[in-house]
């Protein structure tokens, strides 16, 4: 057993140590984030936590279901204790991460305050993270539901002009979550926790087959705390559909090494692969276009079951070392970014920018990773065999919590998911399916077969 999840079993603050840990990857792994409290009551320790960490005033940061569901609390804990406080509530009735959202944030911040105190999940964290780090006070997340990955993380997954992007943001000092209150948020923000830590089969995976064929980092350490994560919920999913207060302290505290994880590793790739990217782009193009989306949880739970399907067809591949250096060479970059452009509209154009200095499709970096793939591909269909769980068996847990298990769901089309599809490899240079097909030129064949409307 990996000795990070031996500390993980045996005590989650263990992971917490100051001094961090030398690891066999050769990185020291370490996070800012010093405590986190899961348990019922715990809101009421909200005001000590902050007395703890010295502020002198809060800047308080929620919306008007998180205010109503703990904020108001937490308000009168800190009047009670004369920890004085700036409170903002965003007044929109649907808060989402963009620039446009942060910058009311900043506009409204008390610069007499040194701490920021996030009352949320979700949006409300990644602004609340990212507003301390522009305003260079310190940060304390008060989470009301298990709904995402990212209270710990040192990342904000926002858009940004338009683009889905993890922006460099505030690790909090603490994490309070108090169980009656996640208990009692609305369960299809307990269903997105489940699917956004369901997604870590796929983050694992791909990490694995980018090391081999990118040469990107890897550590097993943190993988294998990726693999307790999506263990300890999937083994406790009927108990998590009843809202039994173990399980959601289970999901919790998952979805809090998914955090642990991205900072161990300095990057969101432990917890995030091509169903991410998948949710990203339904988010920009509900951004640009007014088209479906749903919570990013529960986007990314219906990627993964979507990246089991392509997976699945990846198996039945035989590399044609021939036909992929073919497809390369005829490959129309200039056609491609029409078609990006067209799909994303206005936000196209960034990544398109993007794309010109990472030289993705840059032939020679092709003819290299082609030769990776080819040399190691029996090590790849090992991984795929690893680290995916069956699809049916998961299907069946998202059926037990009640997670949508396909796009149409949530009004998105088959035809539209395949479009999406195409694109996942462009978001940025994170090495995934999409982009191992295009490798192997067999991206399109491979799309146009998967996802039937009659499905």
């Amino acid at each position: 057993m990996s000795r990070i999840v031996e500390i993980a079993k045996r005590d989650f603050n263990g992971l917490l140590i100051e001094q961090g840990f030398t690891c066999d990857c050769g990185k020291h792994h370490g996070t800012p984030l010093k405590e986190v409290i899961i348990k019922a009551g715990a809101l009421e320790q909200a005001a000590e936590v902050v007395k703890k960490y010295g502020a002198s005033k809060v800047f308080l940061i929620a919306d008007k279901n998180t205010y109503a569901a703990a904020g108001e609390r937490v308000a009168s804990l800190l009047d009670q204790a004369g920890i004085p406080k700036t409170v903002f509530i965003f007044d929109d009735d649907y808060v989402q991460p963009t620039d446009t959202s942060l910058d009311k944030v900043l506009a409204g911040f008390d610069a007499s305050c040194d701490l920021v105190l996030g009352v949320g999940s979700g949006t409300i964290n990644d602004i609340s993270k990212l507003a301390a780090k522009e305003t260079g006070v310190r940060y304390i997340s008060v989470a009301t539901a298990p709904s995402m990955d990212g209270f710990v993380s040192d990342t904000s997954s926002m858009v940004m002009q338009g683009v889905k992007v993890s922006v460099p943001s505030t690790v909090p000092l603490a994490v309070i979550a108090d169980l009656d209150v996640l208990a009692a948020a609305p369960r299809k923000l307990l269903q997105a926790g489940f699917g956004d830590i369901m997604a870590k089969y796929v983050s694992t995976c791909e990490w694995r087959i980018s090391h081999l064929v990118t040469d990107e980092y890897y550590c097993e350490e943190i993988a294998s705390l990726m693999r307790l994560a999506v263990h300890n919920c999937v083994s406790h999913v009927e108990d998590l559909a009843k809202g039994d207060h173990e399980a959601v302290r289970l999901l919790m505290e998952s979805l809090i090494l998914a955090g642990i994880a991205m900072s161990f590793a300095g990057t969101t790739r432990p917890a995030s692969g091509v169903e991410h990217y998948f949710s990203h782009l339904w988010d920009m193009r509900h951004l640009e276009f007014d088209t479906p989306k749903s919570l990013h949880g529960l986007q990314t739970g219906i990627g993964t079951i979507l990246s089991l399907d392509i997976y699945d067809q990846i198996k039945k591949i035989v590399p044609d070392e021939a036909h992929a250096r073919q497809y390369a060479q005829a490959f129309d970059l200039e056609s491609w970014y029409e078609v990006i452009r067209s799909y994303l509209g206005k936000s196209g154009e960034r990544l398109v920018e993007l794309d010109k200095k990472e030289r993705k499709y840059d032939k020679e970096a092709h003819a290299e990773r082609l030769s990776r793939i080819i040399n190691n591909w029996d090590q790849i269909l090992r991984i795929i065999e690893e680290e995916m769980p069956c699809a049916e068996e998961l299907r069946k847990s998202y059926e037990i919590i009640g997670c949508p298990v396909s796009p149409v769901a949530i009004g998105i089309s088959y035809c539209g998911t395949r479009r999406a599809f195409l694109l996942t490899k462009d978001i940025r240079f994170k090495y995934n399916a999409s982009m191992l097909l295009w490798d192997l030129g067999k991206l399109e064949e491979v799309a146009q077969s998967l996802w039937q409307e009659a499905r």
